[in-house]
């Protein structure tokens, strides 16, 4: 019961970490870099971080940031839904501005720190 009991208390605790966020659910977006993306993105990243800022302030987000083989960016963002996920993506100055050709958003569940 010693050892087996420890490992349930400890499966337990990693599933019951709570998100910082609202507790809605975290989606990930994946940005992939259009043929001209390395070039736009230093004229475009001012605007695209202004438009994460609120975000950032609320907690939403967990991580952000491009590959480094430079295909593009990952952001893991708190949401209330995955159509709230979407418009923030699509209303994203990297996707209207060209940086981004290609949008993924998955819904993802946290289970370890």
């Amino acid at each position: 019961a010693g050892a087996a009991g420890a490992r349930r208390r400890a499966r337990a605790t990693v599933i019951q970490i709570p998100a910082k966020g609202s507790g809605a659910m975290l989606y990930v977006i994946i940005g992939h870099d259009g043929p001209n993306g390395a070039a736009l993105r230093p004229k475009v990243r001012p605007a695209h971080l202004e438009n994460i800022r609120p975000l950032v302030e609320r907690g939403q987000v967990f991580v952000g940031g491009p590959f480094t083989d430079g295909s593009g960016s990952l952001m893991v963002i708190d949401f209330p839904d995955e159509a709230a996920a979407r418009a923030f993506a699509m209303s994203d100055p990297y996707v209207k501005e060209g940086v981004f050709e290609r949008v993924e958003i998955k819904p993802f569940r946290k289970v370890v720190p």
